[in-house]
């Protein structure tokens, strides 16, 4: 009986072949194993693209870890070279890209929800913790995100000088604040709390409102929210 893994994908059956059954079915019929194995195209060294594939999916446990490993991680598994790392790289880069920008079509960024959503996919990643800004215009829409600082595991700092510099840059008239927290534990920490109240009193001086502050970490079977709002906490004045 020959190897599942040394069955070449153009000896397969039509019905069967990852590339005839996206093109039959769509693509939210295939598994993530076929998906994957599109982008890989070949196999190699007598391993079938499909069982390279898997493969992966089986190293790394979720495509979360797959699209945050790096190229040179990629290459470790057997029948990966760099072409095919490179590829697999440039896939997920797109689909983060593609998920900024639905994102960005939100109406109005008015709300801790619709915040958590436009910084989900790309917070997702992150091992330590990245503390960024939501720049607004007047009506509340988008300018643009800014990355202000990032730190260890558990550990962030955050001046107010370089939150405000960006937001005076981009003529923002109220920015968001918003980090992870790698554990997956959204609750605030003392120095969450004092950061925020910080830079609540440093906006208020130059005419920007800090709107809230948005912690994003993960659900739980206890907690369904991924994310905490320190507004809707109670930490912020008025």
């Amino acid at each position: 009986m020959q190897n599942p893994d040394h069955i070449r994908i153009k000896d397969l059956p039509d019905s069967e072949r990852p590339r005839e059954r996206l093109r039959q079915l769509g693509a939210e019929a295939l598994r993530n194993a076929e998906l994957i194995a599109i982008l890989l195209r070949t196999g190699l060294k007598g391993r079938s693209a499909i069982a390279i594939a898997e493969q992966l999916l089986d190293r790394f446990g979720s495509l979360a870890a797959l699209a945050q490993a790096s190229i040179g991680d990629i290459e470790q598994i057997k029948g990966i070279g760099r072409d095919k790392a490179v590829a697999l790289k440039s896939a997920f880069t797109l689909a983060r890209r593609m998920a900024q920008e639905i994102g960005r079509e939100t109406p109005q960024l008015d709300t801790p929800e619709r915040v958590a959503d436009l910084l989900r996919e790309e917070n997702r990643l992150y091992e330590v913790e990245h503390f960024q800004i939501v720049l607004l215009n007047t009506r509340r829409r988008l300018i643009r995100i800014e990355e202000v600082s990032r730190g260890t595991l558990d550990t962030i700092l955050v001046h107010p000088r370089e939150v405000f510099k960006r937001a005076i840059a981009s003529n923002a008239s109220a920015i968001v604040l918003a980090h992870n927290h790698p554990s997956g534990d959204p609750s605030p920490s003392d120095a969450d709390i004092k950061v925020t109240r910080d830079l609540i009193r440093a906006g208020q001086l130059l005419k920007i409102e800090v709107l809230d502050h948005i912690i994003l970490g993960r659900c739980t079977d206890q907690r369904s929210k991924d994310y905490v709002s320190l507004r809707e906490l109670g930490y912020f004045y008025g």
